[in-house]
């Protein structure tokens, strides 16, 4: 989002009431319509379904100045999703009517959101190739390019930090939590990444994104 764009979405949005949520709090559950969009000031938002195994697979993360949910803001399509914080978060709790009337009154920010749209159906159309034809760690190579792109704070000598967890990266990618950690595993021996705690540091996504062309 363009800081124009985005400072006209923040001033237009920061006027409705304001909410903070604590890491974990679910805003909206699947099969419930919501009656208003959410506005991020700060924090992150995960968009997820449950599988049959009673996991999470995630299928969007939000971040500050998102809003959503504008599927069913504009189509009022049927909530299948689960929504809930990825970290403590700021929101702005918006009218969907007011919203699309925004939307409908600045053309520059409805070309913003499209283009953020197309940008995550791409995310979503290469997880689709990976799913199909790669190997497990193809697809979890994707998903750390992807983090370190959308989220990853990159350092002066070029590495990224990941506010992320193997439990993460299982969700994202599909794979189950002990494949993630044996391919971890192995990106670690080859040092193209380093694990703590809470947090992943990928040295080279160069590495990351060369191997995963070769995994295809």
């Amino acid at each position: 989002m363009s800081s124009e764009v985005s400072a006209k979405v923040h001033e237009q949005f920061s006027q409705y009431p304001n909410r903070q949520y604590p890491k974990g709090q679910i805003l909206v559950f699947a099969d419930e319509n919501p009656e208003h969009i959410f506005y991020i000031v700060s924090g992150r938002v995960r968009k997820y379904d449950v599988s049959y195994r009673g996991e999470e697979v995630i299928v969007n993360i939000f971040k500050e100045h998102s809003f959503f949910p504008m599927s069913w803001a504009i189509n009022k399509s049927k909530n299948r999703y689960f929504y809930k914080t990825e970290t403590d978060t700021e929101l702005h709790i918006v009218p969907a009517d007011d919203a699309l009337q925004f939307l409908k009154e600045n053309p520059d920010v409805m070309l913003d959101l499209l283009s953020r749209l197309y940008s995550g159906m791409e995310g979503l159309f290469g997880r689709m190739v990976h799913l199909m034809s790669g190997s497990a760690r193809s697809r979890l190579l994707y998903e750390l390019i992807i983090e370190c792109r959308r989220f990853g704070k990159q350092q002066q000598d070029g590495s990224y930090i990941l506010a992320a967890t193997e439990v993460d990266l299982a969700a994202r990618s599909g794979l189950s939590r002990e494949t993630i950690s044996r391919e971890m595993r192995t990106l670690k021996e080859k040092r193209w990444l380093a694990i703590s705690k809470n947090s992943i540091t990928v040295s080279d996504i160069t590495k990351l994104e060369a191997a995963v062309g070769s995994e295809v």
